[in-house]
Order: C-alpha cells, then structure tokens, then sequence
C-alpha cells in the first residue's frame, strides 16, 4: 500500500509528465477565468502543460503557429464548467500571429472580465513596446471592398489579351490556311510511342529527348570529309579496301553490326587529326576494331585475337600502345551516335517489316566502303537506305509518319539516295562486303538492290556523280 500510495503522489506531483493527470482547479480559480479560453485549454491539455513550463522557464513564449479557426470564442461557459481543467492554453493555443510578432503576452487576473480576458488573449498589448507596424491593424471594410473588387493592376492584361484576339481575328485568310494545312499535317502523323508505355524497355516517355540529343552528337562526331588532301601517303581507294577488310574480320569474329559502325568512325576521325603512313593504315583499322569491339560488346575478342587475324604484322604490344595513341588523339570521346539507333527508329514506323530493314542495313554499310557519304550525318543515311529500301520492295510511298520519325522528307533524302543507287550501279569492288549480304541470311540483298539498280538507275542517277565517283577512285 505505501508502494501505491508514493506512485499516486509522484504522478501528481511531476510537472513534466505529458501523461500525467491535469493539476486541481479550485471553485475561486475556476470562476475567476474566462469560457472561451478554458474551452480550448480543456480540448488540449497535454499541448498546455508544455507551454507553461516552458514559459516559466524561458520568461519568453515560444512563437508557434496561429490557429485557422477561432469560432470557440462565443462559447458558453458550461464548457469550462464541464472540462474541469486549468485553461492555461488562453497564453498559447490561441494566440494570433499579431501576439507571436509583438512577443508580449499580458498575464490573465482574476478581476478581469470573460470579455477582457478574451480580448486580451487574442490581441495582447504591451505598454512597454511598441507594435510592429500593421501588427494590429485589423482591416476595415474598405480594405475588403477593394480586396473583393479586380485589382487595377489586371486591367492592362485584360485590355492586351482583347488587343491578341482582334488582331486573331483580323489576320488574312492565308495565314489561317497554312495553319490548317500544318494541323492537317499533325493529324496524319501517328503517335507510335503511346502503345510502348508499358514497356519500360522502350523508354517512350524519353525516347523523343534521347533522339534529339543524338542528332546533336552526330554533328559533333563528324569527320572531315576531305581529310584524304594532307595525307600524302593514302587514297580514298586505300581506305575502300581497308574497310573491305574490316566488314570481313568483324563476320568473321560475329560482331554486332554497331561494333562496324564506331569502328570506321574512329579511323576517320583519327585520320582526320593524324597524318598516318601507308604501312600503319592496317593497324589503325586493327586498333579501331579493338576498340570498338570493347566498347559495344559484352565479350570483346582478345588483342591477340586481333594480331593474329593480321596475320602477325602487329605484335599485341604495339596494338596497345596504338590503343593508348589512338583514344588520347580522339580524347576519348565514344559517343558516337549509331546509325542502327536511327534504323531501328524508322523500322518502327515500317511496321518492323523483316526484309526492308534487311536491305536498310545493306545500304547503310555502303556508306562505310564509300567516302563521298562521309559529309553526311548517320541519321540522313538511315533515311535514305529506308526510303530505298521501301522503294526496291514497293512497300508505298514515304509518308508523313516515316517523316515524321526519319526526320527527313523526300526532298532532304534525295542527295544520299542517289549516292547509294550509284553504287549499286556500278561494278562490285568491294568482295567481302558483297559476299556478306548475298548469303540467304541477308535475304541475298546485295544481288536483289543491284539488280533493281540496273533497271532503273537512270530515272534517279546523274552523270556528273559517276564521273566524280571516277576521278576520285583513280
């Protein structure tokens, strides 16, 4: 019994216990304080014990929060009567932000009123201080007149917008047709990148952001197309033949198509800042192959590999310093906007068709063996060798959603498309390239485009390209 009774006494007695029973209200106290105050401090007593010690102990209230809603104020007094409890939360839980900005909280008396008491809670005065400006400035009704009327400042806006719509409606009627015809254009392209948005493989909420920024790139990583007029020692025949060598290794290792691609594009660049001798030309179209290889493959081939498919010209160490030589020259910058990206873009508004993707990847590796496309961003080619392709298989006319997704019109097309139908006319002088893409695996496209060539190169070819095209190879 003792236990029990110093734990009652100890609950009493601890100021700090938020859990704790509430202190005892005497019959004098309880009448001398106000109803609207004690209403509140009734429904948050834990909150109140806080705030009064800690305003005991500071000698300053700690600023906090006004409430929103203070319509307890006209409560009647059965609230307090029926609580039971001290309401000291008339100093804190209900202060206004007036009170928290001046600081001063006027301490309740007993003689002071219900009135006054509330009064004072909500707007303390402090004789010593003096308010901050507009601190207790309570707004007029003229204050809300002009605070319900439209502010003048919108007026202007109101008045410039009317001016924007007359002038909408005075324009000619030209303008409103073209803006009909760009609408029309709008219309008839598909949105293709909705029915992907579950798959996040796809990136559709990106894919438009991803493109755009390759497009950038592809300018920046473009070589100098006439990067043959300081190297004395080679010619654009040389590099044909080097690349021919190339396209061999890389089926002969079953690399991904990519791996070619950044092959051929780092020895142009390289060749573009280096003047190379003829007898190191092989090596830096081993070394780009190596590279490339690391770069795009999962499971690059080995550098030994690569010395013996040249036939052990190079040793693997001077294949490695080539490595270090050729990624400082070039400042190590691999981003190198694929053309197969953009294929793959094209291919989707094609409806993935099997075989003019196939004839696609034909043409654009003409690219790499001819070096008049080399002005050309990858982008522009992927277009051209899918609106050859379509052409060859007949597969419709090249419209607004394939130009929408190429990023190229007919028109823009046309100089590539007729560098390609050139090739494909002419004798074959590239062996393994040819050999590649005549297997069934390519669906024989490279017999299949040249032999669509022979009959209707005339209809898309100039002369002046094939006499260019000769006296650049000789």
């Amino acid at each position: 019994m003792p236990q029990a009774r110093s734990l009652r006494t100890r609950g009493t007695m601890n100021e700090n216990d938020e859990n704790g029973p509430s202190a005892r209200v005497t019959r004098a106290k309880a009448a001398a304080l106000s109803t609207d105050v004690s209403a509140a401090g009734a429904k948050k007593t834990l909150q109140t014990k806080r705030t009064t010690s800690t305003t005991a102990s500071n000698g300053s209230q700690r600023p906090r929060a006004a409430l929103g809603d203070v319509s307890n104020v006209n409560k009647t007094d059965g609230a307090e009567m029926k609580a039971g409890k001290k309401p000291v939360a008339a100093k804190a839980g209900l202060t206004s932000k007036a009170t928290v900005q001046t600081g001063g909280v006027q301490k309740l008396s007993r003689t002071n009123s219900s009135r006054t008491a509330t009064r004072t809670a909500l707007q303390p005065r402090d004789s010593n201080k003096k308010p901050a400006p507009n601190a207790h400035k309570r707004p007029s009704l003229k204050d809300n007149a002009l605070q319900a009327d439209e502010p003048p400042r919108k007026k202007p806006e109101l008045e410039r917008k009317t001016r924007n719509i007359e002038k909408i409606v005075e324009e000619p009627p030209v303008k409103e047709a073209e803006i009909s015809v760009k609408d029309a254009l709008n219309d008839a392209v598909q949105d293709l990148d909705t029915e992907d948005l579950d798959d996040p493989l796809m990136a559709a909420e990106y894919v438009v952001e991803i493109f755009e920024y390759l497009k950038d790139l592809e300018i920046i990583t473009l070589p100098n197309p006439d990067y043959i007029d300081h190297q004395p020692d080679l010619e654009w025949k040389m590099r044909g033949i080097l690349v021919d060598w190339l396209i061999e290794v890389h089926t002969r290792f079953r690399l991904l198509p990519e791996t070619l691609f950044l092959a051929v594009n780092i020895i142009d660049r390289f060749l573009s800042a280096e003047v190379v001798a003829l007898d190191r030309l092989q090596l830096v179209g081993v070394t780009a192959m190596f590279i490339a290889s690391k770069y795009e493959e999962v499971l690059s081939p080995h550098v030994a590999n690569f010395s013996h498919v040249a036939d052990e010209t190079f040793s693997d160490k001077e294949i490695l310093d080539a490595e270090r030589h050729v990624l400082a020259t070039l400042e190590y910058n691999m981003s190198f906007p694929n053309p197969m990206n953009f294929l793959r873009r094209i291919s989707k508004a094609d409806n993935y068709d099997i075989q003019t993707r196939t004839l696609g990847k034909y043409l654009m590796e003409i690219s790499l063996l001819d070096h008049r496309f080399m002005g050309f961003p990858q982008s522009h080619i992927s277009a051209a060798a899918m609106y050859l392709a379509r052409l060859i298989l007949e597969r419709g006319p090249w419209d607004a959603t394939l130009a929408h997704y190429s990023g190229y019109t007919e028109e823009e097309i046309d100089p590539v498309f007729q560098l390609m139908v050139d090739y494909l006319h002419r004798p074959v002088s590239h062996e393994a390239f040819f050999k590649k893409y005549a297997s069934k695996k390519f669906l024989k496209a490279s017999i299949l485009t040249r032999q669509w060539a022979k009959k209707y190169h005339h209809l898309y070819v100039d002369s002046s390209e094939q006499s260019s095209y000769a006296k650049d190879e000789q």
